[in-house]
């Protein structure tokens, strides 16, 4: 069984696969790449179904799930966001005329990853590609414990620890040499590894039942 996982960074998306007992690292510049591509399960790090009001029971799961860190599970995607506005301030006047949360900043500035991701889930529904996140990755992989920011030496260092141990042995060498003049950051390597764990043996996901769809069919469920 193949199974890849993608986290997005600004020139594109970290790539890893694993294939058995093979793990390898790509930098692909589009999601148009995994089309080309051949696996069985794919995991990628960004929201998939997106709701019109922006509030997905998932994300209100993984933020319980994640406490008391809930933070670090962006909400609040809506298509029409990126659809009909350029700039955030016109998007969340629209967004509290319609009586909705305003998008953050961080949400606003990954758009163009959750609008391209969208299309090609759309355009590609026989692939088995899911959303996960690699925060909820790592707390099983930690026994549940809560682990510290992935921006401190010591979050990055247990984050490696934890991937070290589930069969990622060359990760040392992903993080320096074949990560150097892509553009990824180390974190990047990190969430792309653990998505690709939770596409290669999920342990769960939230919601664990059959999961709502939002307007064009898309399941919303985050798995880990």
């Amino acid at each position: 069984m193949i199974a890849i996982g993608l986290d997005g960074f600004r020139k594109g998306w970290v790539v890893v696969t694993i294939d058995g007992d093979c793990r390898s690292i790509d930098f692909a510049p589009d999601i148009s790449w995994l089309a080309s591509q051949r696996f069985d399960h794919a995991a990628i790090d960004i929201p998939i179904g997106l709701p019109d009001n922006g509030d997905r029971l998932c994300d209100r799961l993984a933020r319980a799930k994640l406490k008391p860190h809930g933070s670090r599970v962006f909400s609040g995607a809506r298509r029409w966001l990126w659809e009909e506005f350029r700039d955030p301030a016109s998007a969340n006047e629209e967004a509290l005329r319609r009586g909705q949360t305003r998008v953050s900043l961080q949400l606003w500035h990954i758009g163009a990853k959750i609008m391209e991701v969208d299309a090609f889930v759309r355009a590609h529904q026989r692939f088995d590609l899911r959303e996960a996140h690699p925060e909820l990755v790592f707390l099983r992989l930690n026994a549940g414990e809560p682990l510290p920011s992935k921006h401190t030496k010591q979050g990055l260092a247990l984050r490696c620890e934890l991937l070290l141990a589930n069969g990622f042995a060359d990760l040392s060498e992903w993080l320096t040499v074949r990560r150097r003049g892509t553009g990824a950051k180390r974190d990047d390597i990190l969430d792309a590894c653990a998505v690709a764990l939770a596409a290669n043996e999920p342990a769960g996901s939230v919601p664990d039942s059959e999961a709502p769809r939002d307007p064009c069919g898309l399941p919303m469920q985050i798995w880990f």
